[in-house]
């Protein structure tokens, strides 16, 4: 892969990484004791309901959030990985079969971990 097309796809990378982390960041906090682990915070809704109705409301809106929390924590570790790779020029290489992943993948998906077979493979397990 030279040079320009991996300064690319790392800008890329630490752009989407930003916008998660802003994302992230509107309803959890990092996690002081697990590196790359979020906390949601339990929202507050006010005080123009019933003790109980708010309650409810709260433990609803809790629990939306949680898959939402686990999703962009795993996107921004497969991101930290691929800027990790990139630090030590091993970037672009299938961590299964350990060829070269596609350059149309990475454009598209620039923190893949896998080439397209691999990851098809892996999809259908």
């Amino acid at each position: 892969m030279d040079k320009k097309l991996k300064e690319q796809l790392k800008k890329k990378l630490e752009e989407e990484k930003k916008k998660l982390t802003k994302e992230i960041s509107s309803f959890a906090k990092k996690d002081p004791k697990r590196k790359g682990n979020w906390l949601t915070s339990f929202p507050f809704l006010g005080n123009d309901r019933s003790h109980v109705d708010e309650s409810a409301e709260r433990i609803e809106a809790y629990e939306s959030l949680l898959p939402i929390e686990h999703t962009l924590e795993l996107r921004l570790k497969n991101i930290d990985d691929a800027l990790e790779k990139i630090k030590s020029d091993n970037y672009g290489k299938c961590e299964k079969c350990n060829k070269n992943i596609e350059l149309k993948r990475l454009e598209i998906v620039p923190e893949a971990k896998t080439c397209l077979q691999c990851g098809k493979e892996i999809s259908n397990q």
